[in-house]
């Protein structure tokens, strides 16, 4: 497992031991976030703010996959 794929999953952790009612868009929700926390840069020009490339992205949906 790679290092980006384990923060995913230890942020759903807490959602997924004892699940309760509406846990699964919490869990979903967690993992987005870290996802956005891992992957993201920011575009110091004009208009700056936060960029997400698709493929980096994509590179760890397959890592979670692949555990």
């Amino acid at each position: 497992m790679t290092k980006r794929a384990e923060k995913i999953v230890n942020a759903t952790m807490e959602l997924t031991l004892r699940p309760q009612q509406g846990d699964r868009a919490k869990v979903i929700a967690a993992a987005l976030r870290e996802v956005v926390y891992q992957l993201q840069y920011y575009n110091f020009g004009e208009g700056e703010d936060m960029i997400l490339d698709a493929r980096a992205i994509l590179d760890v949906v397959d890592e979670l996959e692949a555990l």
